[in-house]
């Protein structure tokens, strides 16, 4: 008992095409979850300096001095670049100094090109 060659190539191209179809899916599925758990790790981030002004009155110099302060285990890494070195972003109007913000971490760039890897 045993399968002919046109059999065998319909099964192949039927995965073939199931393949074709599932895989992009797949791949724009984890690009989307990786944004997200971004929102969410910045939204972290900005819930750990609201409190820090809470508490101590002053925003902090560097996102490091919440977690001195224990107001964050750790920097949160973000999954898109990959990085933990958000960019600090110093109050709008400039009334107060320190980080009152944070923006995603800037792109990394491959060495002595200037596009982003």
């Amino acid at each position: 008992m045993g399968f002919t060659l046109i059999e065998l190539l319909v099964v192949f191209s039927l995965l073939a095409l199931l393949l074709s179809i599932a895989v992009p899916r797949y791949l724009n599925a984890t690009e989307t979850a990786r944004e997200k758990v971004r929102a969410q790790n910045m939204a972290t981030l900005r819930d750990a300096l609201d409190k820090f002004r809470a508490d101590q009155g002053r925003y902090p110099t560097e996102l490091g001095e919440l977690v001195q302060k224990q107001y964050l285990r750790a920097v949160p890494l973000d999954p898109v670049s990959g990085s933990n070195n958000w960019t600090p972003m110093a109050h709008p109007a400039g009334a107060e100094p320190g980080v009152y913000d944070i923006a995603p971490p800037l792109p990394a760039t491959v060495a002595g090109e200037g596009t982003p890897r």
